[in-house]
């Protein structure tokens, strides 16, 4: 069982959809390693994030992800072993 690094892309339902509070519900799940709100579209934002998780619990990163309330879309990026 390995260690893996996760770059995620976050989008919100909504641009009234405070970033700040998503980014600090997945802190609580999992370990962030580094995140930024970049502009999408419109005054729309997303968040970008990097995740370390055990490769056992790679599966199910997105979809915990999508159940926190103000996600719209979960992207993933690149995948790395450590």
């Amino acid at each position: 069982m390995g260690i893996v690094a996760v770059e995620l892309k976050i989008m919100p339902s909504s641009p009234e959809v405070d970033l700040e509070k998503i980014k600090s519900e997945i802190s609580s799940m999992m370990k962030l390693q580094d995140s930024k709100i970049e502009p999408l579209a419109f005054g729309l934002n997303q968040l970008k994030i990097l995740v370390v998780v055990p490769d056992s619990e790679m599966g199910d990163i997105e979809g915990k992800i999508k159940e926190i309330e103000g996600v719209s879309e979960v992207e993933s990026g690149s995948v790395t072993i450590l």
